[in-house]
């Protein structure tokens, strides 16, 4: 038996549910929210079509329903509206984050958390502090949704698999983001000379176009909201990743955030960089090698990432 508990029914948490169920990622999934009817009606929808894919129960619960789950999901809290500051949403957010922890936490204190609220990375850190659960077992999803975007986009370009495409987004889940391309490579060559060996040379569209491509990803959300007035797809598959890495128990190196104790030199901040994820939540980090540059990149994130938190009471 495998059972996942998703807390917050919202368009990303019933989505969340959704794809955990076709991908048969669990044999239980339960979803809590406060607006009981909310949870009762996406879960009955969800269970309802467990006839064309693996067998599942889908259920609506309460908090004490997520004991002996094995991953406790959190995507509960509120929009940023017009107006308001990242920081009003940062405290919102993280007294919403307080109630939950309290309640879930003492039902389900051995479970893997993965904080996907925003803004993840802050309440990444403030569920770490507050939850009493051992760090290795919060994961916040982190980068990983803008990493998709990057290795997606690059893919585009280069006429090449997503699998083939070794990139990745660092530091905060927002604007100080980046993508360490000193890292970058296309199926085992640096992304600036995979063109020049590759097949496909004379339609590859790459120019060394590091900030548009990083624009772009930065971007990608807004664009998405602009148009359709939320992003829930691509970042419920995202959790759903998370989710069967964690499963799968081999390790396997995911941008989520975790805390830092002085990796980069950067300490008491959660943020993304690479980590290996399996059936303990987070088994470690993978320290790769950046340039000077990229590593000022990632600490100007944390500063950014520090002055929200010094803000908050929590």
């Amino acid at each position: 038996m495998s059972k996942i508990c998703v807390v917050g029914a919202g368009s990303v948490g019933a989505t969340v549910a959704n794809d955990l169920m076709i991908q048969g990622v669990a044999s239980e999934i339960v979803l809590v929210d406060i607006n009981k009817k909310k949870a009762f009606g996406e879960a009955l929808d969800v269970y309802q079509g467990a006839p064309f894919h693996s067998p599942a129960i889908v259920r609506a619960g309460e908090y004490e329903d997520a004991a002996n789950a094995d991953i406790v999901v959190i995507t509960c809290g509120v929009a940023r509206k017009p107006g308001m500051s990242r920081l009003d949403l940062a405290q919102i957010n993280v007294n919403i984050l307080k109630d939950v922890a309290a309640n879930v936490v003492k039902h389900a204190p051995d479970a893997v958390y993965v904080i996907v609220s925003n803004p993840v990375d802050v309440l990444t850190y403030v569920f770490t502090k507050i939850s009493g659960v051992p760090e290795h077992r919060v994961i916040g999803s982190g980068t990983i949704l803008d990493t998709s975007r990057l290795q997606s986009e690059l893919a585009k370009r280069f006429w090449i698999s997503p699998k083939n495409v070794h990139a990745h987004v660092y530091g905060e889940h927002g604007d100080s983001s980046f993508v360490p391309w000193s890292l970058v490579h296309i199926a085992n060559n640096h992304i600036d000379v995979y063109k020049d060996n590759s097949p496909d040379r004379d339609r590859i569209d790459w120019n060394k176009d590091y900030d548009e491509v990083e624009t772009f990803v930065k971007k990608s959300g807004g664009v998405i909201i602009e148009n359709k007035g939320a992003t829930f797809y691509a970042v419920a598959m995202s959790v759903c990743h998370i989710c069967k890495c964690i499963y799968a128990d081999a390790g396997t190196a995911l941008t989520v955030s975790t805390m830092m104790h002085g990796e980069y030199g950067v300490e008491d901040v959660c943020l993304s960089t690479l980590n290996l994820v399996d059936r303990s939540g987070v088994r470690g980090k993978i320290m790769n090698k950046m340039t000077d540059e990229e590593v000022a990149k990632l600490q100007l994130s944390a500063q950014k990432l520090r002055s929200v938190i010094d803000q908050i009471k929590f």
